[in-house]
């Protein structure tokens, strides 16, 4: 069983809107529902999990009822961080999912994951037992100088990088093991850490997916702007 956890547990104060910024609607369909589709359309997927902030799982559960969001089986409440959403989202699949089922963790704020995309992740879990989506960085990177923060001497080859984005797979025996032991650790599981970083903290290895330029975070206005002139386009 391949089980898509979505992750809709953030507020969004960077869009400047009065609710969090999975639930903006863009043409009368809000943004989380957008993402729920491209998993709901998909052939590999069998199930579908939405981590959500507290206070709105009644209306997770409306929207997908609206939308024809039948693949949806349980709603989470989220927790105070990313990392934190995404462990109560795992920890609810502890009785309901096999070892060797795949559990594939998106944002629910990226709402244009293509299907080769998803498809590409999905199988590479299942060979080498993770995948995370990822894509060339085009940018050159340098580093600071400590002495003058202003200046620079190093510089890091960008064909030496990779940027890294979700949908990300795991198996998930691995995935449950890696969340109660970086929990009770506390490795991996502050700041910006994601599950990806937290595996290689972990010791891990991870493989890489197919990612796309598409598969956008909408986090500010400007993005959300982006994501309609994709829809535009599209139709």
């Amino acid at each position: 069983m391949n089980v898509a956890i979505i992750i809709a547990g953030g507020s969004g104060h960077r869009m400047g809107q009065d609710i969090p910024k999975q639930f903006i609607t863009v043409h009368d369909k809000p943004i989380l529902i957008y993402t729920l589709e491209g998993f709901q359309r998909h052939p590999m997927i069998d199930a579908i999990e939405v981590v959500c902030i507290d206070g709105w799982q009644d209306m997770v559960s409306a929207y997908a009822r609206q939308f024809g969001i039948d693949k949806l089986k349980w709603i989470v409440t989220g927790g105070k961080t990313g990392q934190e959403s995404i462990r109560n989202g795992v920890f609810n699949l502890e009785d309901k999912c096999s070892p060797d089922d795949i559990a594939i963790i998106h944002d629910g704020i990226r709402p244009l994951v293509d299907e080769f995309v998803l498809t590409d992740v999905i199988r590479k879990a299942c060979e080498y037992g993770n995948a995370v989506t990822s894509m060339p960085y085009n940018e050159q990177i340098f580093i600071i100088n400590e002495s003058d923060p202003s200046t620079t001497r190093q510089y890091i080859p960008r064909e030496t990088l990779r940027r890294v984005a979700t949908p990300q797979a795991y198996q998930f025996s691995k995935l449950d093991w890696a969340y109660h032991e970086a929990f009770e650790k506390e490795i991996g599981i502050y700041g910006s850490a994601y599950t990806n970083t937290m595996m290689v903290e972990l010791g891990e290895t991870l493989h890489f997916a197919a990612g796309s330029d598409k598969n956008i975070k909408l986090t500010t206005k400007d993005d959300l702007e982006l994501f309609k002139g994709y829809l535009a386009r599209e139709e």
